[in-house]
């Protein structure tokens, strides 16, 4: 067979590989076409030599949010760049109806064209997108999302019962821009687990990768513990942050969320960006309780990186909040027991002149979100590898795992029929994280000046080469991913 593509001398590693294996990667019409210790270069166009570099499947990020802060057109294009930076190839995005996004309400049906239309041809990567349903009308509209559009994850933000995006909202209606009369509340979490299941026993075929995912904080928790750190003055930055939305506040959501899944035999649950000691034991405890429910455990690569008195200034500010160190290294104790299931960026670029407030000091004023999937996989082989995380269980956490979750039935593996999704990673290269060098709008981030010691040079999306020598040079060349994708 000819090849389009020969990735020569690398060192694969894949989520069933225990240990990285010397292969060369041949590739042909986008896909992985051969796999072997060597492939003559006259059997292809190009030759990319990997010089032993580590070959890791192109990160699936399962969690980024392109366009609340910036128009969609424009995130797709220019975050899509910093995440070829971070090895991600398929970038995963939640979308709302409400303020931020298109900042519109009405069905999705009317909706989620204007989303599709709004970052077609614009994206360096591939991408897909996980719908909230914020309304009656949007639960009735799930089965028309998974038939028509291929959206098969849905998501809940259960803090918005009572809270807005960055705060206190005092109107719920108006932010989340749903019809008079209707809430958005526990009960109208247990109609969307409800719809969703129905879903599920409607389209048998999809059932397993269709799936719920839900922030887990409780707003009334988190508007009473803000008032109380408000008034206390020895709080400030992001630990009065943290202290405000406090880790018990996520523990009680995901508990809640648990049973409601128990009640409404929806059993594809997933507990998004959890950022504490007791939110992971919260997410255990269901676990041991619902045998029955497929639980699976995210955490970001902010919350692994960063604490509290670590990250760099007010930037770091989002939500569930950046915890102090003992919760970074509990996070980091589960995620190396087995316990965490996949690892994102929850990328959400806010330039400077949107985070920060007035007076810019105070974090109650700030915007919330940061981008990072450009540190998500040379992060996580950095701080993984100073802790024994190994390689395979890394290509597991970032690829084959939230594929898998999300119906990319073409992507996560390094194995033949495979997209060639490829992030060549240097494992031996010492650099200073500098807000400057990202490709992101973004004019700072909360981990400048932490020192990685793993860089990715060089990414291709379906073997076309997007980051060479870490500098972007591919086209506007990523799909819409249709799931779920399919295998020839």
């Amino acid at each position: 067979m000819a090849l389009d593509l020969i990735i020569a001398n690398a060192l694969v590693v894949d989520h069933d590989r225990p240990e990285p294996e010397r292969l060369d990667i041949g590739v042909a019409d986008g896909r992985i076409a051969r796999l072997a210790p060597s492939i003559p270069a006259e059997d292809a166009a190009t030759v990319v030599d990997a010089e032993g570099r580590l070959a890791f499947p192109g990160v699936v990020d399962a969690h980024q949010h392109w366009g609340i802060y910036n128009p969609l057109s424009v995130d797709t294009e220019v975050e899509s760049r910093a995440c070829a930076q971070g090895g991600v190839t398929s970038a995963l995005n939640y979308m709302r109806t409400g303020q931020y996004y298109l900042n519109k309400g009405g069905p999705y049906a009317e909706f989620f064209p204007e989303v599709l239309a709004g970052s077609e041809g614009r994206a360096l990567v591939d991408y897909a997108f996980h719908l909230a349903p914020m309304m009656n009308e949007h639960i009735d509209e799930i089965p028309m999302l998974i038939e028509r559009f291929g959206v098969t994850s849905f998501k809940i933000f259960m803090f918005y019962g009572g809270h807005g995006l960055h705060g206190r909202s005092s109107d719920q209606s108006a932010f989340l821009m749903t019809p008079e009369g209707e809430r958005y509340d526990f009960a109208h979490f247990e109609f969307v687990m409800r719809g969703i299941q129905a879903a599920r026993e409607r389209f048998p075929d999809l059932a397993d990768e269709i799936s719920l995912g839900l922030h887990c904080e409780t707003a009334e928790i988190m508007t009473a513990y803000t008032k109380l750190v408000e008034a206390d003055s020895s709080l400030s930055g992001l630990a009065a942050y943290s202290a405000s939305r406090p880790p018990h506040s996520e523990g009680l959501a995901v508990s809640i969320a648990a049973y409601l899944a128990h009640e409404t035999g929806l059993p594809k649950i997933n507990l998004l960006h959890l950022s504490s000691a007791k939110a992971v034991d919260a997410a255990l405890r269901m676990a041991r309780a619902f045998p029955h429910i497929d639980f699976r455990r995210e955490v970001t690569i902010g919350h692994l990186l960063a604490d509290v008195d670590t990250a760099h200034g007010l930037g770091g500010k989002v939500n569930p909040p950046l915890r102090p160190r003992e919760d970074v290294e509990a996070l980091w104790r589960h995620l190396l027991d087995g316990e965490l299931d996949w690892v994102v960026s929850d990328h959400a670029c806010c330039r400077e002149e949107l985070k920060f407030g007035n007076p810019p000091e105070d974090v109650f004023l700030a915007k919330s979100g940061f981008g990072g999937a450009e540190y998500l996989l040379p992060g996580l082989v950095t701080e993984g590898g100073r802790r024994g995380l190994s390689y395979q269980r890394i290509a597991q956490l970032t690829s084959w795992n939230p594929a898998q979750r999300f119906g990319l039935r073409t992507k996560g593996a390094l194995q033949v029929g495979y997209d060639a999704d490829v992030a060549l990673v240097d494992p031996s290269v010492t650099w200073t994280v500098r807000a400057e060098d990202s490709e992101s709008a973004q004019e700072y981030t909360p981990f400048e000046g932490f020192e990685l010691t793993a860089a990715v040079t060089d990414t291709f999306l379906r073997g076309r080469r997007i980051l060479a020598d870490g500098k972007v040079t591919g086209e506007a060349d990523g799909v819409y991913l249709r799931r779920p994708t399919v295998r020839d």
